[in-house]
C-alpha cells in the first residue's frame, strides 16, 4: 500500500470549497463543512492521513512539510478554485517529482481531458463515484487496468480508462468517523445553523430529484439513492457516542435527501433516539406531518431545506418538484412541531427576473425560517444549467467567485444582468433578516445559552462584514 495523503488544499481567507460544500464559496459567517468526499476514500485506504488545510488554517508550507512523506497525493477539487488547487500541487510536485499527484471533485470527473490536458502537473483524475478508484491508486495497481481513471501514459498521452459502476452495497462501506477522529479538529468546523460542534456525513449517496442546478447527483452521485441499511447506520452512531462522548452537540446526516426514504429514516431516528443523540439532515419541502412528528420524537432537531425561490414557474422551470402551497403547509407543520428549518434560496435562477426575485424576499419573510442561506445560482460543468447557459449564451466573463472568495454571478440574462444578481443577495439578507420575526427569535436563542451568545456575536460582527463586502463588490 503505498503512503497515501487526502488533502483539501489551502484556498481563500474563509473559503469553503472542500469536499461536502454545496456553494463553493465564502460563505456569510464563517463555515466549514466536513471534508466528506475524501473521508469515504481515506476510510478505505489504511494507513492514510487526510488534512483538511482550510478550516485548520494551514498553509501550502505546512501541506508541503506533510507531502514530504507520501508517495500520491490525491486533492480535491472545485470549479472555482481549480486554478489554486493546482498551484499546490505544482508546489508537492516541485519539491518531490516522485510524488503522484492527483484530483478528485465534480469538475475533475466531468471534464477529465480538458483538466490534464490545461495542466501537465496533475498525474491523473479520478472521474465518477471515485472511492475504490483511490483505493486501487494506493494498492499500486497499474493505471491502465484502473476503472474510472484518466491519466497520463508513459509517453505523455492522455488515456481514459473505462467507467467504474456505482457503490451499491454502502453496508462494506466503512465509516468516516475515525477518519475524524484521528486527523481533524471537530472544533474547527462552523455551520450557522447547527449546533458546536456538530459532525456532518453521509450514510448514502445519490437523490432522485432532478434539479437541474444541483451538482452532486449529476456528476458523482447520481440519481439513484444508495445507502446504509438502518441496523449499519446504528452501528455507526454508537461507534460515534464511544469516539466523542458529549463532545459532539449535533450530527448532520448530509444525505442529498436522507428523509426520501421514509421507512429507513424512521429506523434510524429509532436508534438516534435510543442513543440520545440530537441530530439534523436535509429534507424536501413536501415531508407529511406524520413523519415530521415521528422524526421530532426521536431527537431530530433542525431541517435544512432546499425552497430555492418563491415563484412556481422558476421552480417549476428548474424542476425542483415541489409546489409553493405544499412548501408553506410543510413550513406550518414544522412550526406546529418546534422542528427549526434553515432555509436556502438561490437568487439568478432561469428566468428570473426584479420581479420574481422580490417573489422570493415575499415568501421567504412568510414561510420565516430560523435562519437562510442566499447563493448565486452557480452553473456548474456536468449539471443541466450549465448546458443552458451555454445554448442561451447566458454566461457572463467573470469568474465564479471574487478574489476574496465572495459568490459571483457568472449569468445574466436579457432581463436581468448578473450585477443586479448579485445586488439582491444583498437585498434578500437584508429584508429577511431586519425584521422582528427574524431578530426575536435569534435573540431569544441568544440569552437561553451562553455559547450561542458569544457565537452569534461573532457571526453578527461576520454577517455585516460580508455585507459591505458584496456591497463594494458590486459598486467595483
Amino acid at each position: 500500500m503505498k503512503k497515501t495523503l487526502f488533502l483539501s488544499p489551502p484556498s481563500f481567507d474563509g473559503f469553503d470549497g472542500g469536499a461536502g460544500s454545496r456553494y463553493q464559496a465564502k460563505r456569510e459567517i464563517t463555515s466549514f463543512w466536513y471534508p466528506t468526499w475524501l473521508a469515504q476514500p481515506a476510510a478505505l485506504v489504511s494507513g492514510s492521513r487526510l488534512v483538511d488545510a482550510p478550516p485548520h488554517g494551514q498553509s501550502v508550507e505546512d501541506i508541503l512539510a506533510i507531502a514530504k512523506d507520501y508517495e500520491l497525493v490525491v486533492m480535491h477539487t472545485s470549479t472555482p478554485s481549480l486554478s489554486n488547487d493546482v498551484k499546490c500541487a505544482m508546489a508537492i510536485k516541485q519539491q518531490n517529482p516522485s510524488t503522484e499527484v492527483g484530483f478528485i471533485g465534480a469538475h475533475v470527473a466531468v471534464l477529465p481531458q480538458e483538466t490534464l490536458r490545461e495542466n501537465p502537473i496533475i498525474d491523473f483524475v479520478c472521474r465518477s463515484e471515485f472511492d475504490y478508484t483511490c483505493l486501487e491508486l494506493a494498492q499500486g495497481n497499474p493505471y491502465a487496468t484502473i476503472k474510472g481513471l484518466s491519466y497520463r501514459d508513459e509517453n505523455g498521452q492522455i488515456q481514459h480508462n473505462g467507467e467504474r459502476e456505482l457503490i451499491h452495497d454502502w453496508d462494506v462501506m466503512p465509516s468516516v468517523l475515525p477518519v475524524y477522529k484521528r486527523d481533524l479538529d471537530i472544533n474547527k468546523y462552523f455551520i450557522g445553523y447547527l449546533l458546536h460542534p456538530y459532525i456532518s456525513f453521509y450514510t448514502g449517496r445519490g437523490c432522485p430529484a432532478k434539479c437541474s442546478f444541483c451538482l452532486w447527483p449529476q456528476t458523482i452521485g447520481g440519481h439513484q439513492y444508495r445507502s446504509k441499511s438502518p441496523q449499519a447506520v446504528g452501528r455507526e452512531m454508537e461507534e460515534a457516542k464511544a469516539l466523542f462522548g458529549s463532545k459532539v452537540r449535533e450530527y448532520m446526516f448530509d444525505d442529498d435527501t436522507f428523509t426520501i426514504d421514509k421507512p429507513r429514516a424512521i429506523a434510524i431516528s429509532e436508534y438516534l433516539k435510543k442513543l440520545n443523540l440530537t441530530w439534523s439532515c436535509n429534507a424536501r419541502a413536501n415531508l407529511d406531518y406524520e413523519t415530521l412528528k415521528t422524526l421530532k420524537n426521536n431527537g431530530l432537531r433542525l431541517l435544512l431545506v432546499g425552497f430555492e425561490s418563491g415563484n412556481q414557474e422558476i421552480l417549476d422551470g428548474i424542476k425542483k418538484g415541489i409546489k409553493l402551497e405544499v412548501a408553506r403547509k410543510f413550513m406550518n407543520d414544522c412550526r406546529k412541531l418546534g422542528i427549526t428549518v434553515h432555509g436556502t434560496f438561490i437568487i439568478g435562477l432561469p428566468n428570473e427576473t426584479q420581479e420574481t426575485i422580490e417573489d422570493t424576499i415575499r415568501f421567504a419573510c412568510e414561510v420565516n425560517p430560523h435562519t437562510i442561506q442566499v447563493s448565486i445560482a452557480a452553473p456548474y460543468p456536468g449539471t443541466e444549467l450549465y448546458r443552458q447557459a451555454q445554448e442561451n449564451g447566458w454566461f457572463t466573463t467573470g469568474a465564479m467567485v471574487a478574489k476574496s472568495g465572495i459568490q459571483l454571478s457568472t449569468l445574466e440574462y436579457p432581463h436581468l444582468r448578473s450585477k443586479q444578481i448579485d445586488e439582491a443577495v444583498e437585498r434578500l439578507y437584508r429584508q429577511f433578516y431586519f425584521r422582528p420575526q427574524a431578530i426575536i427569535p435569534i435573540v431569544q436563542e441568544m440569552l437561553s445559552d451562553p455559547q450561542m451568545l458569544v457565537r452569534r456575536l461573532r457571526e453578527g460582527r461576520e454577517f455585516f462584514a460580508y455585507l459591505k463586502d458584496r456591497r463594494n463588490q458590486s459598486l467595483a
